[in-house]
């Protein structure tokens, strides 16, 4: 795979399932190089399989969240239609196709849709801008006046004069109603069976900004009112959904004591709230796969859900009544990325090292789908072999190696050690366009699950916390450990690779880690470290949710500067020796770009090797969801920065 490549990527996504478990609606989303803009239609395939899937809608920009009616006669959706910066509004087209109907102008996107049982309204969420925005140029508009921390979010913008608030339309052309108001955020609206009340989570206590938990709530949707929070402060709760009888809630629900992080388990409760009960904490494992997990399924007497498990993304189930232990539904080499269960039917969304997101049946997994088979067919995909590193005190971490396309044994290939972000994140055994490239740049790729992530144990999550309270020995202990015992197995397991030529790259947290690498070691020729973590002192108050580390940090920043900056890699600039590429997006709001500027500064002062790289317009999601052209030229400059120094194909 080259960086051009990555305009012929296609994936399906966010099945979902026919009321009468006939037929199952995806989407698929592709890039547009001559308009550098992603595209995303919705399809619709036979669950039987007597038919090939069909294109459903134009898809001339891009349309996503497919809904099915309760009654089967719609099909709702979300589109961005219109001119180049229009928002997704909410669409219908009936379920036998034809034309579709535009229900809402907004000026903002629509995040959620949820049909009401009678399918009559839907029920979404959307951001409700504040009047100042009713002036377009912004050098005339008044200023924002702030009163919460929660005023910013990176790939969204400003949201404290912009709150995500819930909305009911008809669909026969009744008025538009917003639910919720007030300085307040809210998310995933499901209704109750009698199509009476909306449940929701949110965020709506007086000092919801600095307590970090989100309540669940319900509301009278005709009667109005304030919302009646269901839940207190033992947990933060998401993702609501009634059982089929309306008697219970199932939900998400991460236990609050003040620190960080915690498995998101699994829940249910009385409709009113009375009697909560968590069903998936003997499983250990992330119950809430970031990003792709939707609310809790209710299958009969059952929940289906997913977690993370060792790098895969798997499927279960768990009975509702916490009769039984939580059982594996789908497993195996894979990410499941989507899934659905209706009229006794399963569909579910899964990529591989080697193959793009698909559409699967059942739980035999028969594919339903194709969208990636060109890309596949078209280039050499490397798959990545696992193997286990055991760090300095024993411990056993997962890692994968990737070799180059085109590998020929007798030769000895530069590698490149790959770090995850979070640190609260794995790297899975689904499709990475990253490996494939680095992989077909000539290089051997080498990721892992170090101590501090996620699809493990909790233990294993909570190992890196700290250094304030005796929480932990903190960022760069452990970590920086399991990763230098990656390298080392790597280079014990595998003659391939060059010992002399070995680079490092990360980002977010993994850009955390290459700059504290190359602070702490100069066994690396050359570092790429990106949208990074670099300072903790300034970027307490810069990013807009980084102030929410001191539960993992053990403390707040204001009872022990020291400690923060003994834990900043810029305070070791003047060990790095070895040459570093800094690359950030100037639109970033989780990793400022002061963070990229406070490095880039201080080694160029330093009369150290170091080149700083800027995109404009992009967020901290560059590398995931930036604008395609910007996605091929980040790839162009990694791989030109590792060319000039570790000279893969020599």
């Amino acid at each position: 795979m080259q960086p051009q490549d990555v305009y012929e990527l296609v994936n399906a996504g966010d099945p979902r399932i026919s009321p009468d478990g006939a037929l199952v609606a995806y989407t698929v989303t592709a890039l547009d190089q001559e308009s550098n803009e992603y595209r995303g239609a919705i399809w619709v395939a036979p669950l039987d399989g007597t038919s090939e899937p069909r294109q459903f809608t134009a898809g001339e920009r891009r349309e996503m969240l497919p809904r099915w009616s309760p009654d089967g006669r719609w099909l709702a959706f979300a589109s961005n239609r219109g001119d180049e910066k229009a928002p997704a509004n909410l669409y219908v087209i009936p379920a036998e196709g034809g034309e579709s109907r535009r229900l809402t102008e907004l000026k903002e996107s629509v995040e959620h849709i949820e049909w009401s049982p009678d399918s009559t309204r839907i029920a979404f969420t959307a951001r409700a801008r504040d009047e100042a925005y009713e002036e377009e140029d912004e050098r005339k508009r008044a200023p924002r006046r702030f009163t919460r921390i929660f005023h910013k979010l990176d790939s969204v913008g400003f949201t404290a004069d912009r709150r995500k608030h819930v909305f009911v339309v008809d669909i026969g052309g009744g008025e538009l109603l917003q639910l919720t108001s007030g300085d307040f955020e809210h998310g995933g609206p499901t209704w109750s069976p009698d199509g009476k009340r909306l449940g929701f989570d949110g965020h709506r206590d007086e000092r919801w900004d600095t307590q970090l938990i989100q309540r669940l709530y319900l509301l009278d949707v005709d009667a109005g009112g304030e919302p009646r929070a269901l839940t207190g402060d033992e947990g933060s709760y998401e993702t609501p959904s009634f059982s089929p009888d309306g008697s219970r809630i199932a939900y998400r629900m991460i236990v609050e004591d003040g620190t960080e992080p915690h498995h998101t388990q699994l829940g249910v409760m009385n409709a009113d709230g009375s009697e909560t009960r968590l069903l998936t904490t003997s499983l250990d494992r992330q119950c809430a796969p970031y990003p792709d997990y939707r609310e809790p399924i209710w299958d009969g007497n059952r929940l289906v859900f997913t977690i993370e498990d060792g790098g895969s993304t798997h499927l279960y189930t768990v009975a509702a009544d916490g009769s039984a232990e939580p059982e594996l539904m789908v497993g195996g080499e894979r990410a499941i990325s989507g899934y659905d269960v209706r009229a006794g039917k399963l569909a579910y969304v899964a990529s591989t090292h080697t193959t793009t997101r698909e559409v699967y049946l059942g739980t035999e997994g028969t594919r339903a789908t194709a969208v990636g088979r060109a890309f596949a067919e078209g280039r050499q995909l490397v798959e990545p072999e696992r193997f286990t590193a055991v760090s300095s005190d024993g411990y056993e971490v997962d890692a994968w190696v990737a070799r180059p396309a085109g590998f020929e044994p007798a030769k000895r290939y530069p590698a490149l050690l790959n770090i995850h972000g979070g640190p609260f994140a794995q790297y899975g055994t689904g499709f990475f366009d990253e490996f494939q490239v680095y992989s077909g740049g000539g290089y051997v790729v080498l990721f892992s699950n170090p101590r501090g992530g996620s699809g493990y144990s909790e233990e294993h999550a909570r190992a890196i916390r700290g250094p304030l309270g005796d929480a932990g020995p903190g960022w760069g202990v452990k970590d920086y450990e399991d990763l230098m015992a990656v390298v080392d197995t790597a280079l014990e397991r595998f003659d391939f690779i060059d010992p002399e030529r070995l680079g490092v790259i990360g980002g977010s947290y993994g850009g955390y880690m290459t700059s504290w690498i190359i602070g702490h070691t100069n066994r690396f020729t050359a570092a790429v470290s990106e949208r990074a973590v670099n300072n903790l002192v300034s970027m307490f108050g810069s990013s807009d949710v980084f102030w929410v580390f001191e539960r993992q940090f053990g403390g707040p920043l204001w009872e022990n500067v020291q400690a923060y900056l003994e834990k900043s890699p810029s305070t070791y600039g003047q060990a790095m020796e070895t040459p570093v590429l800094v690359l950030h997006s100037e639109q970033d709001l989780r990793c400022a770009i002061e963070q990229g500027e406070h490095l880039f500064t201080l080694l160029r002062l330093l009369g150290k090797d170091v080149e700083l790289v800027r995109f404009p317009a992009e967020s901290h999601e560059l590398s995931r969801a930036g604008s395609p052209l910007h996605r091929v030229q980040r790839f162009e400059v990694i791989l030109e920065w590792f060319g000039r120094y570790l000279a893969p194909g020599s």
